[in-house]
C-alpha cells in the first residue's frame, strides 16, 4: 500500500472516530467546574476567544500542560505532544517532516507551530479541523504518531495515581476521552505570543525602538507581504497558492492537495494555510513539506522562484503577468531584519 494511499484510509478511519465521539464531545460531562480569565494581549482582542463548553480554569491549563508533556499519551509511552511541538521552537520540532512517532515512518506534511491558536478558524495546513477540542484524535490514532486508542488512553490516564484526582477537581468527572481534548486544547489556547520587539515597539515600550535597517524591512513588509500577514497575528488565517509547484496531486484525500482535501473545490488546489510569522526565526524548516531550509531560501522563493499554476494567488502576478514579489538583496536583508524583530523569548522560555 502506497504512503499516500495509507495516510488516506488513516485519515478516513480518524473522521469516522471523530464523528462516533461527537455526542460526547458536545453533551458529556460538566464544563470546569472553575473558570479564569485571560487576558489578551493589548491590541490583540477583547477577549481570548473559547467555546461554551470548554472555558479556561487554572487547574485545566495546569492539566493540559501536564497532559501535554506527558508521553503516556502514545502507545510506546515515549512520544508526548512535546515531541513535536517543542516550546524552544515555539512548539515546532526543527524538522522538513518528521519521523519522531510511533512507527518512525515520515509523516506527509510538516509539524506546523503552535502559536496564538485561540484566534485560529481551521487547524492543520488545510483547516480540516475547526476547534482544539477536536485536534486530539488525528495525532493520538494515527499509527505514525502516537498510535493509542481511545480506550487505551483513558485506561492508561485512569491507573495514574495523580490524574483521576485531577480530572475530577477540574470537570467534576472521571476521566473520559473528551475531558483530555478539552484539558489539552485549554493549554494549548493559553500560548499566547506577544511580546517581540515588534510588539514592545508597538505598545511604546521605553528604550525600545527599531534599528533603521528593521524600520526599512517594516516598510518594505507593508509593502508587499501584509495582505496575507497581518498584524497582530501575522496570519490571514486564510489559505494560499503561494506558487511552490506548478502541479499538485488530483487522488483522493492526498495530504499535499492542500484545501482542496476538505472542500473538493478544483480553485483550492494547492492552497495551504498561511502560517504566522510571529517566531518565524525559531520554526525552520518552511513551507507545508519543510522543502525551504532558511528564511533566505523563502525570500528567494518569493523573489524569484515562485512557479504558475491555475490556482495561483492573484497576489503575486503584476499587470504584465510576472510572478514573485521582486526582492533585491539589500530588500531581503532588511525584511529578514525586521522577521527578527518579531521573535518573542519570553514565549519559548515561558512554557
Amino acid at each position: 500500500m502506497g504512503k499516500h494511499t495509507r495516510l488516506s484510509l488513516i485519515v478516513k478511519i480518524s473522521q469516522v472516530i471523530f464523528i462516533l465521539l461527537l455526542p460526547a464531545l458536545y453533551q458529556s460531562g460538566c464544563t470546569p467546574k472553575k473558570t479564569a480569565t485571560i487576558v489578551p494581549p493589548p491590541y490583540f482582542a477583547d477577549s481570548i476567544p473559547y467555546p461554551a463548553r470548554n472555558p479556561f480554569s487554572p487547574e485545566g491549563i495546569t492539566l493540559g500542560k501536564q497532559l501535554f508533556f506527558d508521553p503516556a499519551l502514545s502507545a510506546n509511552g515515549r512520544i508526548s505532544c512535546a515531541t513535536c511541538h517543542q516550546p524552544q521552537r515555539a512548539f515546532s520540532d526543527g524538522l522538513p517532516l518528521s519521523n519522531l512517532g510511533s512507527s518512525q515512518e515520515t509523516l506527509a506534511r510538516h509539524t506546523p507551530a503552535l502559536i496564538n491558536l485561540a484566534w485560529n478558524k481551521g487547524l492543520f495546513w488545510d483547516g480540516g479541523v475547526k476547534n482544539l477540542e477536536s485536534v486530539l484524535f488525528a495525532p493520538l490514532s494515527h499509527p505514525d504518531e502516537m498510535a493509542l486508542p481511545l480506550k487505551e488512553l483513558v485506561t492508561k490516564l485512569k491507573n495514574d495515581p495523580t490524574y483521576p484526582e485531577q480530572f475530577r477537581e477540574v470537570f467534576g468527572n472521571s476521566i473520559q476521552v473528551a475531558y483530555v481534548a478539552r484539558a489539552l486544547a485549554q493549554y494549548q489556547r493559553s500560548l499566547i505570543s506577544a511580546n517581540a520587539k515588534y510588539d514592545q515597539v508597538v505598545l511604546g515600550k521605553e528604550g525600545v525602538e527599531f534599528l533603521a535597517l528593521e524600520k526599512k524591512g517594516l516598510a518594505l513588509f507593508e509593502e508587499k507581504c501584509i495582505s496575507c500577514h497581518p498584524a497582530p497575528f501575522f496570519t490571514d488565517h486564510g489559505f494560499h497558492n503561494i506558487g511552490l509547484d506548478s502541479l499538485y496531486p488530483t487522488e483522493r484525500e492526498n495530504p499535499l492537495q492542500g484545501r482542496y482535501r476538505i472542500t473538493l473545490d478544483s480553485a483550492d488546489l494547492g492552497k495551504f494555510k498561511t502560517p504566522t510569522l510571529r517566531n518565524i526565526t525559531l520554526t525552520a524548516p518552511y513551507m507545508h513539506d519543510g522543502r525551504f531550509a532558511t528564511l533566505e531560501e523563502v525570500l528567494d522563493h518569493y523573489s524569484e522562484e515562485m512557479k504558475q499554476s491555475k490556482t495561483l494567488d492573484s497576489t503575486f502576478l503584476d499587470k504584465n503577468g510576472k510572478i514573485g514579489i521582486g526582492l533585491d538583496e539589500k530588500e531581503k536583508e532588511a525584511l529578514l531584519s525586521f522577521l527578527h524583530t518579531l521573535t518573542d523569548s519570553g514565549f519559548v522560555n515561558q512554557y
